[in-house]
């Protein structure tokens, strides 16, 4: 039962997020903030974490962005009084050509004053629901890694992996499924299996659109993460 559910929601998933635009983009892409609202630009010396996503990082739906997942790592890093900040570049409707034409900007600014130490990169899911050939997805998720190594050679890097429903056949599914850990094996880097993991096909953790979190959702994902980034954080 719980496959079929899954399964339901990630259908309803793709037919949302085929569709879905970027919304507010210019406001978006010109702005990225810390967990605690401040521009990623203000001066600190603490260390850098970046989120740099799609819906999921951004909070989609929520009536209060402090809910999403990233903002929510950010605040325990505050109460842990871990030297890092988190600075949430989530955009809605982001795939990973967007986040390659974007990605040198974002680190530029995340990391002003200081330089960027994890990058989570949480991509490719709108890539997969629209049915984009994986070559391209690939290359898009490598040249983000490559700008992230170059600019900051000593950033750790986190791959969120991400599924997707069936509608585009098996092959598709599972090779879209393998490329995460692909990438994370080649690259050396950090992966998180599957970012959705006990949330996703859950209507009690999830908006009335069935496909993004809500509050309680955004918990459970925020564990998921911490469960992987906080032993980096407090071992080092």
């Amino acid at each position: 039962m719980q496959v079929i559910t899954r399964v339901t929601a990630l259908l309803l998933l793709a037919g949302f997020l085929s569709c879905q635009t970027k919304t507010d983009t210019a406001t978006q892409t010109t702005t990225a903030t810390d967990s605690t609202g401040t521009t990623a630009s203000t001066a600190s010396t603490k260390k850098v974490i970046v989120f740099f996503g799609n819906s999921l990082a951004a909070g989609y739906g929520l009536d209060n962005t402090a809910d999403a997942f990233p903002n929510r790592i950010g605040a325990r890093i505050d109460s842990l009084g871990l030297p890092y900040r988190v600075v949430n570049a989530g955009l809605s409707g982001e795939t990973t050509a967007g986040g390659r034409s974007r990605v040198g900007w974002i680190l530029r600014q995340a990391g002003r004053g200081t330089a960027v130490d994890v990058f989570v990169l949480e991509l490719g899911g709108n890539d997969g629901l629209r049915g984009i050939p994986l070559k391209s997805s690939r290359e898009n998720l490598q040249a983000i890694i490559d700008t992230v190594r170059l600019q900051n050679p000593q950033a750790r890097v986190v791959i969120a992996g991400m599924q997707i429903p069936p509608n585009l056949g098996r092959t598709y599914t599972t090779e879209f499924r393998e490329l995460f850990k692909e990438l994370a094996t080649k690259n050396k880097a950090v992966l998180i299996p599957f970012l959705l993991e006990g949330v996703g096909g859950n209507p009690k953790l999830n908006q009335p659109d069935g496909i993004h979190p809500n509050v309680q959702g955004h918990r459970i994902v925020a564990e998921t993460v911490w469960q992987v980034i906080g032993p980096m954080l407090q071992a080092s």
